[in-house]
């Protein structure tokens, strides 16, 4: 081959990298779909450099640990629960380091791991790892594998996979931003329970899909007895922090399908989907012993006690629309208020003790 073929084959491998790069750049600036971006990627990198397999790999930061988001090729079935360590092998080694790793047989490294079923890819022979770097720690590695026969990889393959790393490190960081400014629309600040804009979305999707499949729900209006003593006693400062609590002791006995609210002031929302207004009943009625038997700020010295007036509406029993069974919960909780408080009622049947 002469001067000029060579001169010819890189300047096509490099048109090669500007065209890929500028596909995954056009999808990263088009979209804010995580997976789709992540997908793009890696599939560009499967074009670009064939191997057997290739996967990405996401850290838990809970549990310190690598799981395969992405996995395409030769054994990739074999990974979808396979969990790493950081620092366990060479794909721990690169998470834990930051640092990309290219080795061209994978027999002579000793950060191979091999599992008493055997290796996660046992026929790998050469890998390249790459780290996915956030602005202040690892997100997760690209990790590609290609088996004996097939061409091994090199070390021009390195800045590459570095640089399209950095995209996907983009789009994880991106995609995180854009879901804590979602959280912060629909959270209360005070109790970190949904605020009542999320409140009326939730409710309108609940009432579609109840509609659509025939299902009950039931609307819970919970009002704090006599807060405002509370308050007027002990300050606002410890007024905030008791709806924190009483906001907590709600979620925390209530299942992982339903959904409570700070409505306002001192007025909560809980949704029970696929529930009748009695089995609601139910469910109120263990709120309301756990928030009577419950004393707040006892190692304050305080020992403050709270109760609630409660008022449940049913879907569809009692009303078809949001505005409704808002109404007839809150309707239902205000005959308790204005007779003794501390106490349920159900839209359209009064006080029940």
């Amino acid at each position: 081959m002469t001067q000029r073929d060579d001169e010819i084959a890189e300047l096509r491998r490099q048109l090669e990298r500007l065209s890929l790069f500028h596909e995954v750049g056009k999808a990263l600036a088009s979209t804010l779909d995580l997976q789709k971006i992540l997908q793009t990627i890696m599939e560009k990198i499967s074009d670009f450099l064939q191997p057997d397999t290739w996967s990405l790999l996401m850290l838990d930061d809970k549990a310190d640990e690598l799981y395969y988001e992405m996995a395409i090729g030769t054994n990739a079935n074999q990974l979808k629960d396979v969990r790493v360590k950081m620092g366990e092998g060479i794909v721990g080694w690169v998470a834990e380091h930051g640092e990309p790793v290219l080795v061209e047989d994978i027999k002579t490294d000793p950060r191979r791991v091999v599992r008493r079923n055997g290796s996660w890819h046992p026929e790998a022979q050469s890998i390249i790892c790459v780290p996915v770097k956030g602005r202040e720690n690892v997100l997760g590695v690209i990790e590609l594998v290609n088996t004996s026969g097939k061409e091994r990889f090199h070390e021009e393959d390195i800045p590459i996979l570095k640089n399209l790393a950095d995209y996907a490190a983009i789009a994880l960081e991106n995609a995180r931003y854009v879901k804590r400014i979602h959280e912060l629309t629909i959270t209360d600040d005070c109790t970190a329970l949904y605020n009542a804009r999320h409140l009326n979305f939730v409710l309108d999707a609940e009432i579609y899909r109840s509609t659509r499949y025939g299902y009950e729900f039931s609307v819970i209006f919970i009002d704090l007895d006599h807060f405002k003593q509370v308050n007027d006693t002990h300050g606002h400062l410890l007024g905030s922090k008791l709806l924190w609590l009483v906001g907590d002791l709600i979620k925390s006995h209530l299942r992982m399908i339903d959904y409570a609210f700070r409505y306002g002031g001192d007025e909560f929302v809980v949704l029970l989907p696929q529930t009748s207004k009695h089995n609601a009943l139910t469910v109120v009625r263990r709120l309301r012993e756990l928030l009577n038997s419950r004393i707040f700020f006892v190692e304050e010295g305080l020992n403050v006690r709270v109760t609630a007036s409660f008022g449940i509406s049913g879907f569809p029993e009692d009303a078809r629309t949001r505005r409704e069974l808002l109404h007839l919960a809150d309707e239902a909780m205000y005959l308790v208020k204005n007779a003794k408080r501390d106490n349920i009622a159900l839209a359209g049947e009064g006080i029940v003790s």
